[in-house]
């Protein structure tokens, strides 16, 4: 399948959307960029879809199954609700209720979304590749990874900072202990040590402070 780098947001949605045998492709990134702009998003809004498509397309000679790990990687995010567990569930739903059983990939994309989760090392390598993308921005620059934490802590109002803190040590803990944060080779020479750089950083500060921009 031909594709679209380059394209304006929208124009490359409809286009992949179309091409997967999607229908109602306009209605459907309408829907879509209107979950992505809820005034409760911070971190999880179309500028990381756009970052995740930067690297999508950066890696895209080496990604099977491209068109199914874009899609997956539009939608992964869509249903966002703070402080759930069944965020990339719903987000699979998601696409499946606006597939309308029209794109024939779609459960095999619903299945990249879920990768998405990071409970696990995903089985397949296009799996891997939505995986590494999604935790891409681990490996930034230090200004921007900064930048992303704000955005993140600012998403979670239901939580005060000590519970916050407690919840994003846990889980940036867990990935530092991690073999590899990066399951892909390519990902991981671009940015694994960046990432760890990163994570030890912000383990070794405290808390986000009361009255973090939101």
């Amino acid at each position: 399948m031909t594709s679209t780098p380059g394209l304006p947001l929208q124009d490359r949605f409809v286009a992949l959307w179309t091409r997967a045998g999607g229908t109602h492709a306009a209605d459907a990134y309408a829907d879509l960029a209107r979950c992505y702009g809820e005034p409760t998003r911070h971190y999880h809004t179309l500028d990381h879809v756009r970052r995740c498509l930067q690297d999508l397309d950066w890696a895209r000679s080496a990604i099977p199954d491209t068109d199914e790990v874009e899609l997956a990687l539009w939608c992964h995010d869509v249903i966002y609700v703070p402080g759930a567990t069944d965020n990339e569930q719903r987000s699979a739903a998601w696409l499946r209720h606006w597939s309308g059983g029209s794109i024939a990939a779609a459960a095999r994309v619903a299945a990249l979304i879920l990768e998405t989760t990071h409970a696990e090392v995903p089985a397949s390598l296009a799996g891997r590749f939505t995986a590494d993308i999604d935790l891409a921005a681990l490996g930034c620059s230090r200004a921007r990874f900064q930048e992303n934490g704000a955005n993140l802590r600012a998403e979670r109002t239901d939580l005060d900072d000590a519970a916050y803190d407690a919840a994003e040590r846990a889980f940036l803990s867990a990935l530092l202990a991690s073999p590899r944060i990066y399951t892909t080779d390519l990902f991981q020479a671009r940015y694994e040590a960046q990432a760890r750089a990163n994570l030890t950083w912000r383990l070794a500060q405290p808390a986000w402070p009361t009255g973090t921009p939101r």
